[in-house]
């Protein structure tokens, strides 16, 4: 799981939000930890028979100039430089709340309707292997007339297979609107979860193995470990539902009447991660119950091997101490045989008694 040698993203991000408290709202500092991460802003510009690509550092033209019947989607990777979020918040004319909220990762998932244009904040989750724990990264999606923007904090591979998808001439997001863009990047984000899903359902079939085979001190610690990020992956997951519900319940003119049916495919998606996550969250809180229970058999066993030993012995014990007493007349001692006779009783008492236990199988 994670490695606390280094300082947690928690604890990179709250020492940044510090130093927003009582500045006026609207104000842009970026309070991510991924400051090292170079901004990258890539424009696709397509129609159904067009394709353009642009890649750039800086904002250097106009990008408000979009043409029907052409879709532009901005890709903004990096959110450090502050100023090229200020230049697109200032080209299309975003609220500075909404700029806020963009350059802080840790907001809650949730849609806002501006009216020309839709504002929503996601969570893509990725299994990290260096650190063996779950990645949170906010995704922030704005939903124009004729163009989408898409801001990440770090360059990943997430939105290729939308690349490879755009730049095929009869694909279906060639020709549909930037609604339908719009909807693709939040399918795949939501896609994925079912990866990360996955990988909790195998680290539940692996402590379930050692909780029946041999359950140690270390298994509870996974345990409270896969509990806390069941509970981060709740909240994250959740408050996407009431998203895609607003999506379907809110008019919109931003937002077709055909796209319905992909939305409502997209709640259910959303609606079987759910389920899914709250049945893992039941069987991990159930895997606690397991591990005490198993802990307290364990323990049984042990109390009785030594409730058995202890009983065989009190009969022995008595033997010996009853011959062992100092009187001056005891008839049995002065017999020759008397030792052997004594040995014979206690091994016949000792084999007796165990015949006894394994008929009652208690052994």
């Amino acid at each position: 799981m994670r490695r606390f040698s280094r300082p947690s993203r928690k604890a990179i991000s709250s020492s940044k939000k510090k130093k927003k408290v009582g500045l006026p709202p609207g104000t842009l500092i970026y309070t991510g930890d991924k400051v090292k991460e170079e901004t990258k802003i890539k424009i696709t510009d397509y129609t159904e028979d067009q394709f353009n690509f642009q890649e750039f550092k800086e904002i250097q033209i106009d990008l408000t100039k979009i043409e029907k019947p052409l879709i532009k989607w901005i890709d903004i990777y990096g959110l450090a430089q502050v100023k090229v979020i200020e230049e697109i918040g200032r080209q299309f004319r975003l609220h500075p709340l909404v700029l806020e909220d963009i350059l802080s990762p840790n907001q809650r998932p949730k849609l806002e309707d501006y009216g020309s244009y839709i504002f929503t904040v996601l969570k893509k989750l990725s299994w990290n292997q260096e650190h063996e724990d779950f990645e949170y990264e906010q995704i922030s999606l704005i939903l124009g007339e004729n163009y989408v923007i898409s801001f990440q904090e770090r360059d990943t591979n997430l939105f290729n297979p939308i690349y490879e998808r755009i730049q095929v001439p009869k694909g279906k997001v060639r020709y549909m609107g930037a609604d339908y863009l719009f909807y693709v990047l939040i399918d795949i984000i939501i896609d994925n979860y079912f990866i990360v899903l996955e990988k909790v359902g195998e680290d539940i079939e692996n402590i379930e193995d050692i909780l029946i085979k041999n359950p140690e001190p270390e298994t509870l610690q996974l345990i409270y470990r896969l509990k806390r990020s069941s509970i981060d992956l709740r909240k994250s997951i959740w408050p996407i539902r009431e998203i895609i519900n607003k999506l379907q319940r809110e008019q919109s003119n931003l937002i077709k009447d055909e796209l319905q049916i992909y939305l409502r495919d997209l709640y259910d998606h959303i609606f079987r991660i759910s389920d899914l996550l709250e049945n893992y969250r039941d069987i991990i809180f159930g895997m606690l119950d397991m591990y005490l229970s198993s802990v307290s058999n364990r323990m049984n066993d042990i109390m009785k091997v030594l409730t058995i030993i202890s009983t065989i012995f009190i009969p022995l014990s008595f033997l010996a101490g009853f011959y062992g007493m100092n009187f001056l007349y005891m008839p049995e001692i002065s017999q020759p045989s008397a030792y052997p006779i004594l040995i014979t009783i206690m091994v016949v008492i000792v084999l007796v008694m165990v015949y006894f236990f394994k008929r009652k199988k208690w052994i």
